[in-house]
């Protein structure tokens, strides 16, 4: 029943997201701990906002526990990227984050880092799931979490200062304070409102914050920073006149943004601008590390400098370990999450935006200025985004179609360049445009995202792929 996806472990509470699950998974990972002979540097564990995350981690702890694995607690809700910068900096073989990142309420989860404080790889989940399919659900030990903080076996720990002062030993917080920049910020309820509040206000920004309650049901909205569940924060920025606004999802490692003109840009304008930024105006050399459903606008800005854009399968642990393999300056995801060299090995949403409020002070101008820039300087292109649910019947279907069969719908008025099956089914045009259909691996949803010069092109693709599909 535990499966791994692209952002660990997520499934609905109280349908396999349960007490038992959660201590299976516990023991697997003590099992696989003690076989790896790791098992006496302890772990590091924190959690979000959600329904059941604490109770979780305790739970866990008291499995650790049992078989004598310390458990480092981290015992208030925190952003995920605070997990994997201490375990990378702590040097632990292994962290967990009790979260389901952007996924709704009704969900939870568990996400696995290990050494360096990365995303568990393909590799690394397989393994885990062979401990689990080992575990006897009826005879896991426990130790009572009080018996072990006792005992030393559980130490909690809130490495929150830590962690923000190391972001703001990486950032031109003089800059930001010479810029008294206007900013509304939207935690959507999550985990992220310590961190940047602190970082912002300690810039000397006028700073107003709404939704930072704790709320596990997020406001009734999705806690994904998209351009329908920030129609408030939009509406702030533009009555209030605030140069801009910035959202962060459930767990804090994705991040949306508000330009100065009430606009809301999309998680590939946000990426496209920080690359520009980091080589254009901060002076740095390098390729870029994107996904295979993210913007090619990247290639576009990595030409004009000279540079070269990567690209691997959807999940950050691939973006890291190109950036890693590469020397990439800058590597994200379509859908908000990116790093930089010299970061964490993975995706932080309080680090991205603190580099946005950045980029504003030191170039001197507003986002919606900066947007222009770029579209003059390294061309255009436009994204249709859609997602369909599915019954299992019909997820069949649609995998014999575009997997088996490999049939697609008739493309040749768009001069189709090449296919891939790397992650998905991939159409690539000669016109640098591109067209992928692929199953999400955190929630169930067939994706369609194209990209292409024209916006009408893009749409008549992305219906014609509908349509083929019975979609």
């Amino acid at each position: 029943m535990i499966k791994f996806g692209t952002g660990g472990w997520r499934a609905i509470i109280g349908d396999e997201f349960t007490k038992e699950n959660i201590c299976i998974l516990a023991k697997a990972m003590a099992d696989k701990m003690i076989c790896e002979q790791v098992d006496g540097k302890g772990v590091v564990i924190g959690y979000d906002r959600r329904f059941l995350s604490r109770e979780a981690v305790v739970w866990s702890c008291e499995v650790l526990a049992a078989a004598g694995i310390k458990c480092y607690f981290v015992n208030r809700s925190v952003p995920t990227p605070l997990i994997m910068d201490y375990v990378m900096k702590h040097q632990f073989p292994y962290g967990f984050m009790v979260t389901a990142s952007h996924n709704p309420a009704i969900y939870n989860g568990i996400k696995v880092f290990t050494y360096g404080g990365r995303d568990a790889d393909e590799d690394q989940t397989r393994d885990i799931e062979r401990y689990i399919a080992r575990v006897d659900a009826a005879g896991i030990p426990r130790t009572r979490y009080e018996e072990a903080k006792r005992q030393g076996l559980v130490e909690e720990i809130y490495p929150m200062n830590e962690y923000i002062d190391d972001i703001m030993s990486k950032i031109d917080m003089e800059a930001i304070k010479k810029s008294q920049l206007k900013v509304a910020f939207d935690p959507m309820y999550g985990v992220s409102k310590t961190a940047l509040s602190t970082i912002l206000i300690s810039g000397r920004c006028d700073l107003d914050v709404i939704h930072q309650e704790h709320d596990t049901l997020f406001g009734g909205r999705l806690p994904a920073p998209t351009a329908d569940t920030l129609r408030v924060l939009q509406n702030q920025v533009v009555e209030w006149n605030y140069d801009l606004g910035i959202a962060t999802d459930g767990d804090a490692d994705r991040l949306g943004v508000i330009d100065d003109k009430g606009h809301y840009l999309h998680p590939n304008d946000i990426l496209v601008l920080l690359y520009y930024y980091l080589i254009r105006y901060k002076g740095l050399k390098g390729p870029v590390v994107r996904n295979l459903a993210t913007t090619h606008r990247l290639d576009q800005v990595a030409e004009t400098f000279g540079e070269k854009c990567y690209e691997v399968p959807v999940g950050f642990k691939y973006i890291s370990a190109k950036m890693t393999e590469t020397g990439a300056i800058i590597g994200g995801e379509s859908s908000g999450g990116l790093t930089v060299a010299g970061h964490i090995n993975g995706k932080d949403g309080v680090y991205a935006a603190t580099l946005l409020v950045e980029m504003i002070a030191v170039t001197g101008k507003p986002l919606s200025e900066l947007v222009l820039e770029i579209r003059k300087e390294c061309g255009e292109m436009y994204m249709e985004e859609r997602a369909y649910e599915f019954t299992e019947q019909e997820k069949e279907r649609l995998l014999e179609v575009l997997y088996e069969k490999r049939e697609l719908p008739d493309l040749s008025d768009y001069q189709v360049d090449h296919v891939s099956y790397m992650d998905g089914c991939k159409v690539y045009f000669r016109n640098n445009g591109w067209v992928i259909a692929r199953f999400s691996g955190t929630e169930p949803l067939l994706r369609i995202f194209c990209e292409m010069p024209e916006k009408q092109a893009a749409r008549e693709i992305c219906g014609l792929f509908e349509k083929y599909l019975g979609l």
